[in-house]
């Protein structure tokens, strides 16, 4: 693509990284096959592509955004499909990331919107307050229908009937592994879903001690930073991430990492780009050394003895998060990890597309969300399994709002499969509480 950049312009670096991906795009489109928002809205604004011309046209121009550009560039899921379709290796990530920055530095939103994306910046991230939030999204539940904004109702919508207790895993501390140590690794125990679910923590933690790892949770780490980061925040996203920084760093000069395992893929992606996203900043050599060994669960496990299983008879529809497969890449490892446990696994049609959850999307996008959820739900209940694995705490709350069928999180099955405890997600669907969202 050809672009027309100032020499002045391309002095900054944020503009010489936009004017790097915009010129590797051909205007192919394939990008548009593997679209969730072309697919729905069939609007070419709503693609990739369309996007980027959108984006090109703004930061060349310098110009102040306009509401049809931030429209369709908030309709962006971020699920990174258009990457994984590219012939030309078009980073759209962080030309979208870029763009989101953009517009929050330099358009005046209407109030609500404003109101909205200041309320989930502040209470998103923090596990105390989201949890507070729930149990007030609870009382408010059952006037969910009467809320005049679809944003409003999503928010009271995603309240669980049960807000878990707080799991004293998730302090800082060290869990000595069984037996022979065969890796030192950090577990990034996140934010929400400390608050939606602790079950994936503490089974996390019960199989790779299991496996002989000593798991530390570092004193200082929280948050990846991912959910300001794709609201265009970037001053909040980046103390949050140089917090987690710092902290890894000191358990790398101090007793060392082999790896950071990520157990929340949309996290996993965030992390693994810090030293994108701090390439000028002080914290430059430390953010490159923790992306460097930052690892998805499912990456580790792969590295570990995880013995073979025997035949469970149970039939396991493998729901691929977007941040795993399009953001890192990683297609294989879970389905692998899976059959080798003793599961039949399943893969639903267009496995590629998104669930509709993507971070913050469900809630400030709603209405498209729910088309994509019902899509996704359809295509796994086709498959008739008596489980859903995922590997994101978005994806399991977006698809368990859908089914009656029980979703859980890749490392419980993997967990019960070593000799831990049945996931507490089939449990409750075997005592009959179906039809609701699985975490509720």
């Amino acid at each position: 693509m050809k672009t027309e950049f100032t020499a002045e312009q391309l002095e900054n670096p944020k503009i010489a990284r936009a004017n790097e991906i915009l010129r590797s795009c051909v205007h192919c489109g394939f990008c548009t096959a593997t679209c969730p928002t072309y697919q729905v809205l069939g609007d070419e604004l709503d693609s990739p592509r369309g996007r980027i011309y959108l984006i090109k046209d703004m930061l060349e121009n310098d110009r102040v955004p306009d509401a049809k550009t931030v429209k369709h560039i908030d309709r962006c899921l971020s699920c990174l499909a258009c990457m994984t379709t590219c012939p030309s290796g078009v980073h759209y990530m962080h030309l979208v990331d870029q763009a989101r920055e953009y517009i929050e530095e330099r358009y005046k939103r209407p109030l609500g919107d404003r109101a909205l994306r200041w309320i989930l910046a502040r209470i998103l991230p923090y596990p105390t307050r989201f949890r507070l939030a729930l149990l007030g999204a609870k009382i408010g539940r059952p006037f969910a229908r009467l809320m005049p904004d679809a944003r409003l109702r999503a928010m009271l919508e995603m309240a669980p009937k049960q807000v878990p207790p707080v799991s004293r895993n998730d302090d800082p501390q060290t869990f000595a592994p069984q037996g022979t140590r065969k890796k030192r690794v950090a577990l990034m125990t996140g934010c929400a879903q400390k608050a939606l679910n602790t079950d994936i923590n503490d089974a996390t933690i019960r199989l790779l001690t299991r496996l002989g790892c000593e798991v530390v949770v570092a004193e200082g780490a929280g948050c990846c930073g991912a959910l300001t980061h794709h609201m265009g925040k970037t001053d909040e996203s980046h103390a949050t991430a140089a917090k987690n920084i710092k902290a890894w760093a000191r358990e790398m000069d101090g007793a060392g990492l082999d790896a950071i395992v990520i157990n929340t893929s949309g996290c996993g992606t965030t992390v693994k780009d810090y030293g994108h996203m701090f390439r000028h900043a002080a914290l430059a050599q430390d953010a490159a050394r923790v992306s460097a060994i930052a690892m998805d669960v499912s990456e580790i496990l792969m590295q570990l003895d995880l013995p073979q299983g025997e035949d469970k008879e149970m039939v396991i529809a493998y729901h691929a998060a977007c941040s795993l497969q399009h953001g890192q890449k990683i297609k294989t490892y879970p389905k692998d990890l899976l059959k080798r446990a003793g599961f039949a696994v399943v893969e639903p049609a267009d496995s590629h597309l998104c669930c509709g959850s993507a971070g913050t999307y469900n809630l400030m996008q709603p209405e498209i969300s729910k088309q994509l959820k019902a899509r996704k739900v359809r295509t796994l209940e086709a498959k008739k399994p008596e489980v859903i694995a995922a590997g994101n705490i978005g994806c399991m709350m977006q698809i368990g709002s859908g089914t009656g069928i029980p979703v859980v999180h890749t490392v419980e099955l993997l967990d019960w499969a070593t000799g831990g405890p049945k996931p507490p997600a089939m449990s409750r669907a075997a005592q009959g509480m179906t039809g609701v969202p699985i975490l509720r």
